[in-house]
């Protein structure tokens, strides 16, 4: 019997490939009537205030940014912006291919499994049309609990909804937001993924202090699971 219950993901750089904005994002910067490079810096730097959510709806979060931005689109253009946006970060999402065989085998040895993302509204929006999907038990969104992580509320709302205690829990992320140390805090076990591929990932606030374990694909996290058996009261190393 595995130590863990459920195993936990983040969403972009873990369960996907390394994410970086594609030129689908010029398409909303013209519509909003500014550049590329000018929609980038703001997006960049109101992400968390983005990703909280309370900026209130993805057309009221983008007026805010087009004010950051010292553009005033007319609201047509904002409705527009918004689908653009929408399709943009879409396009920019690339699942791992072993997401799904890992989340399907999880799910095969009786493990729960989850999704813990920092994000804007676009990931809850197109996730349920992803293969992911209905292999996650659970899905928690910074843009609808209203904070982001470190924040333990994010780890411990899973948590709830799987019925389990952090202990019996094991985080996996690529290490943006100190999601990692956010994990452990909150009580659960957490591991690094370190896919060769994430040199060139876009990272908001990078875990830089993690000296836990680190795996080199998704697929090693079968691996971990099976590896952290309970026998006789004992947890194997």
């Amino acid at each position: 019997m595995s130590r863990y219950q459920a195993v936990l993901f983040d969403f972009f750089g873990t369960l996907t490939r390394s994410v970086q904005r594609g030129a689908a994002h010029q398409t909303t910067a013209d519509l909003l009537g500014c550049s590329t490079d000018t929609l980038t810096d703001v997006l960049d730097r109101t992400f968390y205030q983005r990703a909280t959510g309370r900026l209130g709806s993805a057309e009221a979060t983008l007026r805010w940014v087009c004010a950051q931005a010292g553009v005033h689109p007319s609201d047509r253009a904002v409705r527009a912006a918004v689908a653009s946006r929408h399709r943009a970060v879409r396009a920019d999402t690339r699942l791992r291919a072993d997401a799904v065989p890992v989340l399907a085998a999880l799910r095969q040895r009786g493990l729960r499994t989850g999704l813990i993302s920092d994000c804007t509204h676009e990931l809850p929006a197109f996730l349920p049309q992803l293969a992911v999907a209905p292999l996650l038990d659970v899905r928690v969104y910074s843009v609808q609990l209203g904070c982001c992580k470190p924040d333990p509320a994010l780890y411990l709302a899973a948590c709830q909804r799987l019925e389990l205690a952090p202990q019996d829990c094991l985080y996996v992320g690529d290490g943006g937001s100190q999601e990692l140390t956010g994990a452990e805090r909150a009580g659960m076990s957490a591991v690094r993924l370190a896919a060769p591929d994430l040199g060139g990932h876009m990272v908001f606030n990078a875990d830089v202090a993690w000296r836990g374990r680190v795996l080199g694909t998704l697929r090693e996290v079968l691996k971990l699971v099976d590896t952290a058996v309970v026998a006789t009261g004992v947890v194997a190393p």
